[in-house]
């Protein structure tokens, strides 16, 4: 593939999705290094670069790979130090020698599409969630010997996925280089329907039957699917057979996961199965100020049990935070008790000034935007990524994953049939420029304000 010719078209369309300080900022010196594999390589002029560009744009960078690539790609940042002097005709490469990339957990996490920051540290234990806890570190200790699979059920927002993550970090910061292989349930039936269509079934294999560590998170979505679950069962036995460790999760029990063939749901059960209750609401203040601590929110006690007490999962809790964040950039300058009850009664399901409740469905969100930004439904869930059409559904990546609480697989269905890595990097998007973006805050304001009327 030629190298330059990739990024200048990836970065026309990154040109697209930031604003113009941003691109002359972090990517007017940015470069496509290499491209081994699925493995691309992108390398910038210093060590702030690299970290600001690894930190807040991977999913953007690694999304737009993937479209002109045709590839799954993971994305590894690089210093490179560019040549001093370059003639107009200069075929070489852009960079004088290069350097090996050297890589950091964080930096290996998110090759695997792991969330480095989801670590056993920043998970919040009680009762609910202590024998999962207990058995996940038990798995990050001795991959493969432990507890082998292990079953992790239970309902919405309740850590599940936290706990697969933490263990994924665990052992890459033991191993840096260790085999991980994650994806959701319906990722791996996609794939399998990809690599039929387009003869790579040997290459799908060796990526799953060579995992040293095999994640699968929502495995119920291969159940009723034939050619998914007979393939599950041959990469569960193989990476079995050479030692390896795997980590499934589901919103229910093996044995309560209809039209599961029998010889999977025994398989799941041969392993430790543990499920995950919803967080008390002791719990719930611990995540509070867990995950606001970690966002740089400074809350006082009073205002954690109050957003503890009107929030019933993780995911919501986050969700709320998100909102309360975006909050202080509109003008305030702490949060209060007063801050966090006004904002509660316009949630969601939780009673307002005039005692009633509502619930916002995704549908409701779809339409609002769609009437905002003067953009048919259809347009919203369909092909096209122009500006005018991929901004509008980014918006609405946000505010189902923030508001709404959906997982990005709900949202990806929703909008087309979009995959989770492109849903991730819609988020991000919103997430990082409603801070600096005025305009794009008063229009996520306004949306949310009418969607809670």
């Amino acid at each position: 593939m030629d190298l330059q010719k990739i990024w200048k078209a990836a970065l026309s369309e990154i040109e697209l999705s930031v604003s113009k300080a941003t691109f002359q900022t972090h990517f007017s010196q940015s470069e496509l290094v290499s491209l081994d594999g699925a493995v691309a390589t992108v390398g910038l002029p210093n060590p702030l670069m690299r970290t600001m560009v690894e930190s807040r744009y991977y999913s953007l960078v690694k999304s737009v790979l993937d479209h002109h690539t045709g590839l799954n790609t993971s994305v590894i940042f690089t210093i490179q130090t560019r040549k001093n002097h370059l003639s107009e005709n200069d075929s070489g490469p852009l960079f004088a020698a290069r350097e090996m990339p050297t890589m950091d957990v964080a930096t290996a996490a998110r090759k695997f599409h792991i969330r480095p920051e989801s670590t056993f540290e920043a998970f919040a234990v009680s009762s609910s969630n202590q024998i999962a806890y207990a058995a996940a570190t038990a798995v990050a200790r001795a991959p493969g010997s432990a507890y082998n699979p292990l079953f992790i059920y239970g309902g919405v927002g309740v850590g599940k996925t936290h706990l697969m993550y933490a263990i994924a970090n665990s052992i890459i910061s033991k191993k840096i280089n260790a085999r991980v292989v994650y994806c959701m349930g319906e990722e791996f039936l996609n794939e399998i329907v990809e690599a039929i269509q387009t003869k790579t079934a040997r290459q799908f294999k060796q990526k799953y039957r060579s995992a040293e560590l095999l994640l699968v998170d929502d495995i119920q979505f291969i159940a009723g699917k034939q050619t998914a679950q007979e393939e599950f069962f041959h990469t569960f036995n193989a990476v079995l057979r050479e030692g390896g460790q795997i980590v499934l999760t589901s919103d229910r029990a093996p044995a309560e996961i209809s039209r599961l063939e029998d010889r999977l749901r025994s398989r799941f059960e041969g392993g430790l199965n543990v499920d995950v209750s919803k967080p008390d609401f002791e719990l719930r203040v611990a995540i509070v100020n867990l995950k606001s601590k970690a966002m740089g929110l400074e809350i006082p006690t009073d205002a954690a049990q109050m957003i503890a007490a009107n929030n019933t999962d993780a995911r919501a809790i986050e969700g709320f935070l998100r909102r309360l964040s975006t909050e202080l950039f509109t003008g305030k300058t702490e949060i209060t008790t007063d801050l966090v009850s006004g904002l509660l009664k316009g949630k969601a399901g939780v009673p307002g000034q005039s005692g009633k409740t509502k619930r916002v469905l995704p549908q409701d969100v779809i339409s609002m935007v769609s009437e905002y930004f003067n953009v048919k439904p259809s347009a919203l869930k369909g092909p096209k990524r122009d500006r005018p059409i991929a901004r509008p559904r980014q918006i609405i990546m946000y505010l189902c994953k923030t508001e709404l609480g959906l997982t990005l697989g709900d949202i990806g269905g929703l909008l087309g049939g979009r995959d989770h890595t492109t849903i991730m990097h819609g988020v991000d998007i919103i997430t990082h420029e409603i801070s600096t973006n005025q305009r794009l805050r008063t229009a996520v304001e306004g949306i949310k304000n009418k969607l809670w009327v």
